[in-house]
């Protein structure tokens, strides 16, 4: 695991910066403090830091194929790693290290642009190809590692993080009013937007070639669902038998390392199978962490405690009171561009809990995307056939209070009766939707021009998995959007900025292969989420946490919003501070706080959201 970043004059006629590149470099140290290395040659500088996991003493990067011509950095772990390297062996590669790193260089001499197709695991990789003059990027298929890219005045450079390229003189700091509408939609910026004008994210399952003076981004890979008539027609029990042992090869392919592996354990299904199956795994006692809040309602400590007993995991507990007003400064660092997720705020406390004992944890992101876990699929399945009352209903529903409790039942009946009666795929946006169209339209001084949509992904997304059950398409647009942008996102940026690689068994080929093979009725049905891999893991955990209901690391951010938290948003959403900051119209941003504070509408997520969005802009705009 490492952080990667270079440059490449495209015309080939001079040398890079390199001290440009060593402060692009240096600005991702979080990433990997054990070590750094580089690679100067020709019109191409690259540069790593490392965090040491595989082949310690040896693995060092850059790392090279026979004769050196072949150049390799990598962001990420390679989990069929052995498979492959003891493949190449019998094709007469010769190796120096024991790296996975070394394998993509090997593979890629072997099968050129092919190489990514091969490779198991998380990634964001940098290939140069001295020969031929060519500059080779690669994501991993489900975007679980992130790379960013800018091209300007024929230099193409590269970073895991935005921050990264923010070090390069001339970086223009142009906000893209696309994104920025796409973020007051969703609360995070959508690839491969950023929310620079000048720099982009690789898309997952893609590669980015630059050679012959010209760049092209190309896909590789495409996980989606299976068409309809497609999907398997086995019974329950078969397929939870199948999927039990699928989960524990992936543990145990994930466990590989020359360090302790710990598990995030949140109190659900997800973390709680993750730690079943790595204790199973394990000759010692599994670490495990997890954050606690005073408040039972919002705590995940009692639930992972009891999975904890179970399998006798050497167990990290600790109950805090998150102080948002010191953190969110932190959080909006860590991220680079507006992000507002608030459950980052626990999952950074607890991976900081976790980097004190381990280097590697295993986390469960994926789960509910793959098996379906969200409300929102319960909100798809039965809005054909309760739209109508729904909308007959739907002036009383909207005068119930809002943010009242945990469950956020009284949230999540209004966005019901308000979305049920519309069209797929606006239907399922809706649900999670932060500003509708009407409130960005009111919230933005400008926007950007030539009607841009900011849903265009979502759209993309559902357009290619036609022919699948419609179900299986919601879950598919969650997978390859919201998933990425959100969830992905923020287990590595939080995770890494404690210097922790977060490792995501649920999301590796022998589980979402299979996920997207099932049908719709296998995942849900009725009021029930989840219910083959329920099934699957019921023997494993304690029948509270399989019949239990969705957990994850969450803040009572809607009571915080009309309590303690309430001074702290008025002073960063202040009319003075909106209005010199030049981007929302204070008015809209004060009537937003007004209505929430009214108990008529939650509308804690949008605060978060703006307060996020505001201290971002003094952090880099300032």
């Amino acid at each position: 695991m490492c952080g990667i970043c270079g440059m490449l004059n495209i015309d080939g006629a001079s040398t890079p910066d390199v001290e440009v590149l060593r402060r692009m470099n240096a600005s991702l140290t979080h990433r990997g403090p054990d070590s750094s290395g580089e690679l100067v040659d020709g019109p191409l500088a690259m540069a790593m830091r490392r965090l040491s996991i595989i082949d310690i003493a040896g693995g060092d990067q850059p790392l090279a194929g026979e004769d050196g011509a072949v150049q390799v950095i990598q962001n990420g772990e390679i989990y069929n790693y052995r498979e492959l390297g003891e493949e190449l062996r019998r094709r007469g590669h010769e190796f120096r290290t024991r790296s996975d790193t070394e394998v993509i260089a090997h593979l890629y001499e072997e099968h050129g642009l092919g190489f990514a197709e091969r490779l198991r695991g998380m990634f964001a990789v940098a290939v140069w190809d001295a020969r031929r003059r060519r500059l080779v990027l690669a994501r991993d298929r489900y975007g679980i590692k992130p790379l960013y890219y800018r091209e300007r005045d024929g230099t193409l450079s590269f970073a895991s993080e935005l921050k990264a390229l923010l070090c390069q003189p001339g970086f223009s700091r142009e906000i893209d009013l696309g994104a920025l509408e796409a973020y007051l939609a969703m609360n995070f910026v959508p690839t491969p937007l950023t929310i620079f004008r000048e720099a982009r994210k690789l898309p997952p399952g893609h590669l980015l070639v630059s050679e012959e003076g010209a760049t092209r981004v190309e896909e590789y890979s495409r996980p989606g669902p299976a068409p309809a008539a497609e999907v398997r027609a086995e019974g329950t029990r078969e397929l939870a038998e199948e999927l039990r042992a699928r989960l524990r090869d992936s543990v145990r392919a994930h466990l590989v390392a020359d360090v302790p592996v710990g598990v995030l354990l949140s109190g659900g299904v997800d973390s709680g199978t993750l730690a079943a199956l790595a204790s199973e795994e394990s000759a010692e006692p599994v670490k495990t962490f997890t954050i606690g809040f005073a408040d039972a309602d919002w705590s995940e400590a009692e639930p992972a405690s009891q999975v904890a007993r179970q399998f006798g995991t050497d167990h990290h507990e600790l109950i805090v009171e998150p102080d948002a007003v010191e953190l969110l400064p932190r959080i909006v660092e860590v991220f680079d561009e507006p992000f507002a997720d608030n459950s980052a705020l626990p999952t950074y406390l607890v991976s900081q809990l976790a980097s004190e004992h381990v280097k590697v944890v295993l986390s469960g992101e994926g789960g509910d995307e793959l098996f379906g876990g969200y409300y929102s699929y319960l909100g798809d399945l039965w809005a054909p056939r309760l739209g109508p009352a729904a909308t007959a209903l739907r002036s009383l529903v909207e005068r119930l209070p809002s943010g009242s409790s945990s469950t956020r039942l009284d949230d999540r009946l209004k966005r019901f009766v308000r979305g049920a009666h519309l069209p797929q795929p606006e239907r399922h946006v809706s649900w999670s939707q932060v500003f509708a169209p009407e409130a960005r339209e009111r919230l933005l001084v400008e926007r950007e021009a030539d009607g841009f949509d900011p849903l265009a992904a979502h759209r993309l997304r559902w357009q290619r998995s036609e022919g699948a059950e419609e179900l299986s398409r919601a879950q598919d647009l969650d997978f390859g959007v919201y998933m990425v942008d959100d969830i992905l996102a923020k287990i590595d940026r939080t995770s890494m900025a404690c210097s922790l690689e977060s490792r995501v068994p649920l999301l590796d080929p022998v589980i979402v292969d299979f996920a997207f093979s099932l049908p719709a009725s296998q995942k849900l049905r009725l009021l029930s989420k989840k219910r083959l891999l329920r099934k699957a893991v019921a023997p494993l955990l304690p029948k509270e946490i399989v019949g239990g209901r969705k957990r994850g690391f969450l803040l009572p951010v809607a009571a915080w919003f009309r309590g303690e938290l309430l001074p702290f948003a008025r002073e960063v959403l202040s009319p003075e501070r909106i209005r010199a900051q030049g981007l929302l119209d204070p008015a809209a941003v004060t009537a937003a706080v007004d209505l929430h504070v009214s108990g008529r509408e939650d509308l804690s997520r949008n605060i978060w959201g703006l307060i996020c969005l505001s201290l971002w802009h003094e952090r880099y705009l300032g």
